[in-house]
């Protein structure tokens, strides 16, 4: 059967660059998935103040706004379905309106119809962000974070394990991933916080090499580098370009609490990187 991705696109405050349609595009099509791409617009409130409009034209304003995101939708969802014809990606295209409060749960409503929901991260854009952070752990579905440059196709992916419930789900999650990959790193980290079983990594390399899969155990330290950005240059390093990893993290009051390993990746993000919560 055929996968299903799901494409969340950004228009307003900051709007997703056209990487995001390009990539997502070339992703699908490594996998021989299906895209499914909507455009998230802004639905903002009128503003009722008499001086604003006296003033601003606050209404005129809004109306704006709205207009010029309506039109980058539409910009990223053409970019969305020339690349998929040229590629040979089965695409669709679809727009949406939410308030600007609520466009991460528009974004996860969406998300839990499909396989796996990608993820445009670019520096700076808060919008694309707290996107990201809404579906991760508010989908239920895997994830897959996408940077701006993707590396060339290895068939190498690096899996970040530490024997946890959020590790396994996304080991499960990555099963497709995992199936297609010419090389399997099992990367652990040794240095960073005592492991429940000492061979951790070894056991789930055994469990992939069992299952028909070229896996391998690989120990790390990361010394004072920070988790997340330690296990992407180990990925790196290692050829890999595919980082499946856990999402740690939850929300208190709509309020985000990330696990460390969760924060570096979503802040500097420096390959692909599947992230399951």
């Amino acid at each position: 059967m055929r996968q299903q991705f799901f494409l969340p696109l950004a228009t307003y405050p900051e709007a997703n660059a056209d990487a995001v349609a390009t990539n997502a595009v070339a992703i699908a099509a490594r996998f021989g998935a299906e895209l499914h791409a909507l455009a998230i617009n802004p639905d903002i409130p009128p503003v009722s103040n008499a001086l604003s409009k006296l003033l601003l034209d606050t209404p005129q304003m809004i109306r704006d706004a709205e207009a010029s995101s309506r039109r980058r939708g539409q910009e990223l969802l053409a970019l969305v379905k020339e690349r998929a014809g040229q590629a040979g990606v089965v695409a669709s295209v679809a727009e949406t309106a939410a308030p600007l409060a609520a466009i991460g749960d528009a974004a996860c409503r969406h998300a839990r119809y499909y396989d796996l929901a990608l993820l445009g991260l670019e520096p700076g854009n808060t919008t694309a962000r707290m996107v990201a952070e809404a579906v991760v752990f508010g989908a239920g579905r895997p994830a897959l974070m996408l940077p701006g440059v993707l590396p060339e196709p290895t068939g190498h992916v690096a899996v970040a394990w530490d024997g946890s419930r959020v590790a396994a789900r996304a080991v499960a999650d990555a099963r497709p991933s995992l199936e297609k990959a010419s090389e399997i790193s099992v990367v652990t980290v040794v240095d960073e916080k005592k492991l429940h079983d000492a061979d951790a990594a070894e056991r789930l390399a055994a469990n992939l090499r069992h299952a028909g899969l070229a896996a391998e155990a690989v120990p790390v330290r990361i010394g004072a580098t920070s988790i997340g950005a330690g296990l992407q240059e180990k990925a790196i390093a290692l050829g890999a370009d595919l980082l499946v990893m856990g999402g740690y993290g939850h929300s208190r009051i709509r309020d985000f609490v990330l696990g460390g390993a969760t924060e570096g990746v979503l802040a500097d993000l420096r390959l692909p990187v599947l992230l399951s919560h």
